[in-house]
């Protein structure tokens, strides 16, 4: 094993190499690591932030408020606005994403005005949970995961939210028409009003502080508060100005190698096969599998095959893989919209490749695992499948 591991970045993807090794991580956020699937539960008071810490690393501690501002590739050195450098073998970047912010009339290309918050940090989590009063008027733009789950959060600290998407219906990435529905009618259950096919075109702003959302078709939603939820992009900066080899984001091989044999890149910065995860079950695989190069493993990344979980209060919910049928595709449909209850799969062939379940999750692990398996269903009937618990 390498003797000098330097990790750029103490988020999921940094943190989990710091438990399986020994390694210098250089963290940019004040904050020890921290689980970012959980932030919508500290905002909503659910949690205090000690709770969603993850553990701590071995060797070195976390060095954090450190932005590593360069590479020396020559010199396998890395150099940190501090004025500290770190001299590495292996150098592995988790740089992460940033929140993309939407060309608004409004923002500007400086500071974002008193009252608009990005939502990916603990830090805008806790700026929000500063301001954030019952009775607020809250906009948060943008209905993928990260939006519904921040909209839930505010209604949870009794503000009043307006959820505005520009898709067709919410969480277009995950869940079909069918399942979006169900989910506009939960959240306009805990008090969030949900508008869909909803182009926000700018923001008004007075005094330096944003006081309404205005939409496309010229309609005003009146705001204390902005959330802007519209999706994320890899950091890749530190990458390009390395010269290493970027798409959309830090390319890298089976062995999570960039263009550079001496540098890795894990996380939601990394691009493997063409593809962006943005997952936290994507950042822990291709942690574990690094662990395992970087001690002299044989080990591969092949991909991830992630599920999606969401608690939203009363309802549960899971998504994984393709929810839209192609055409040949076979699916199994239950729903009990009075229970706000729905399960779907896809199959393709003899394998599954998709589903989408709402309300009761015990069917979840049978069929989790057949689709993370990618092996042949077994010869029950898809309705058997749909309704087994299969002990979860």
């Amino acid at each position: 094993m390498s003797s000098r591991i330097v990790v750029v970045g103490g988020g999921t993807a940094g943190a989990r190499l710091a438990e399986r090794l020994p390694v210098t991580v250089l963290g940019e956020e004040p904050h020890t690591p921290y689980n970012r699937v959980l932030l919508a539960d500290v905002l909503a008071g659910r949690y205090g932030p000690e709770v969603i810490a993850l553990p701590s690393p071995l060797g070195e501690p976390v060095r954090r408020g450190v932005r590593v501002t360069g590479i020396d590739r020559d010199a396998r050195v890395v150099h940190c606005d501090d004025g500290a450098s770190f001299a590495y073998d292996r150098l592995v970047l988790a740089t992460g994403s940033n929140p993309v912010l939407p060309p608004l009339r409004g923002l500007g290309g400086g500071p974002l005005p008193a009252g608009v918050h990005a939502f990916r940090t603990l830090d805008d989590c806790l700026a929000l949970g500063a301001v954030v009063r019952p009775g607020a008027r809250a906009v948060v733009i943008g209905g993928g995961l990260l939006g519904v789950s921040a909209a839930r959060a505010l209604a949870a600290r009794g503000a009043e939210v307006v959820l505005a998407q520009q898709g067709e219906h919410l969480m277009e990435r995950q869940l079909d028409a069918n399942a979006a529905e169900l989910l506009r009618r939960h959240l306009v259950g805990l008090g969030v009003e949900v508008h869909t096919e909803c182009r926000v075109r700018g923001l008004k702003v007075a005094s330096g502080a944003v006081t309404a959302v205005e939409l496309a078709d010229g309609f005003v939603l009146e705001a204390d508060v902005v959330v802007l939820a519209c999706g994320v992009r890899p950091r890749v900066g530190l990458a390009l100005a390395a010269g290493l080899d970027v798409r959309r984001g830090i390319v890298v091989d089976d062995r999570l190698r960039t263009s550079d044999p001496y540098i890795h890149a894990i996380g939601d910065c990394a691009e493997h096969d063409g593809r962006l995860y943005g997952l936290a079950g994507a950042a822990l695989e291709q942690a574990d599998v690094l662990a395992d190069v970087l001690t002299g493993g044989d080990a591969a990344y092949r991909g991830t095959r992630a599920l999606t979980r969401l608690s939203l209060d009363a309802l549960e919910l899971a998504a994984f893989g393709e929810a839209t049928p192609q055409p040949g595709d076979d699916t199994v449909q239950l729903a009990d919209a009075t229970r706000s209850a729905y399960r779907k799969v896809v199959v393709r062939g003899d394998r599954l490749v998709g589903g989408v379940l709402m309300g009761d999750l015990g069917a979840v692990g049978t069929l989790a695992r057949a689709w993370e398996g990618d092996e042949a269903l077994p010869d029950a009937p898809l309705l058997h499948l749909l309704t087994h618990d299969g002990g979860s």
